[in-house]
């Protein structure tokens, strides 16, 4: 693909123009990994086009980072709360709803009847990692609809390719985030309140830990053995949710092993295998996503083809 060539210079002037201070995510390395792992592993079920496009998927991963520029004001804003959710500011709101605006609803009734910091409950401020997540599998879903029935329909299937490729991609940032555990805290740059282990509470673990180790330590190489087959997701927001719960237990252990100097230097071999098991657990969910939205897309494309009741 012409693509493939431009994607690469474009990943080559990315890695020298931006700067180490705009890296944010698992960081630029860690990012392309998950992304380029799970593209690795798309099974032959799944379109051709997308196995092949494991470049532009890897160059994708860190995308929205790339968002964050203090000089693209509107656009930094806009999307920060996308990246992370302090899920111990929502543990009174189980189960989650599905939706983005009655989760703004519930958190502004929430914040309305607290008297204590109540714009702790600004969606802003516990932020939005589950729904934009959602959001691009939709319309990855909905891109995955569109090619099965152009082709079908024996019509230029290229536009849609690129469009289900860029959303593939784009999930990537979001899933991988997730799979880090201080994004889905209220501890995710240093420990706040009562503190009983001495935890560090300065700022400077969460690049420590996700680009700086990253960086020095790990390949994608080193977690590829821990993938298996995708398997299709029942509820993926649901499972998605209980993906970033089974992410915030994991908090204090990033802490444990900060404190221990895991992730200096070198780091240790306990921090090693934690780390290479969370990129792992967010390529086998990327994947997980990439199957269910392939296989959901031929129901909702039997379902688009019904003729609307008029009522």
């Amino acid at each position: 693909m012409k693509l493939a060539k431009g994607v690469l210079w474009l990943a080559l002037f990315a890695s020298i123009a931006i700067p180490q201070d705009l890296a944010w995510g698992w960081g630029n390395e860690g990012h392309q990994y998950v992304n380029q792992v799970a593209a690795q592993h798309i099974p032959p079920e799944m379109p051709r086009f997308l196995r092949r496009a494991v470049t532009e998927i890897t160059y994708l991963g860190p995308e929205p980072d790339r968002w964050r520029n203090p000089s693209e004001y509107a656009l930094k804003n806009a999307q920060e709360p996308d990246h992370y959710i302090d899920l111990e500011r929502v543990e009174w709101l189980d189960p989650l709803p599905q939706g983005r605006y009655e989760f703004y609803q519930r958190l502004y009734a929430k914040r309305a009847a607290t008297t204590d910091h109540p714009d702790d409950y600004l969606p802003e401020h516990v932020g939005l990692q589950p729904y934009i997540t959602m959001e691009v599998y939709g319309r990855l879903k909905a891109a995955f609809r569109e090619y099965r029935q152009r082709k079908a329909a024996h019509q230029p299937t290229d536009a849609v390719q690129q469009a289900a490729i860029f959303y593939a991609g784009w999930l990537g940032h979001y899933v991988a985030d997730g799979s880090q555990p201080l994004h889905t805290t209220i501890h995710y740059n240093g420990w706040v309140g009562p503190n009983p282990n001495g935890y560090t509470t300065a700022h400077g673990i969460h690049s420590q830990f996700e680009t700086d180790y990253v960086l020095r330590n790990i390949t994608a190489k080193d977690f590829a053995a821990l993938m298996h087959p995708p398997s299709r997701l029942s509820d993926p927001f649901s499972q998605y949710v209980a993906y970033l719960k089974e992410s915030n237990k994991l908090v204090e252990k990033v802490y444990a092993l900060d404190k221990a100097q895991g992730f200096t230097g070198k780091g240790s071999p306990e921090a090693f295998d934690f780390t290479t098991h969370r990129l792992a657990a967010g390529s086998q969910m990327l994947l997980d996503l990439w199957y269910t939205a392939w296989l959901e897309s031929e129901a909702s494309d039997a379902a688009s083809a019904v003729p609307a009741v008029k009522k």
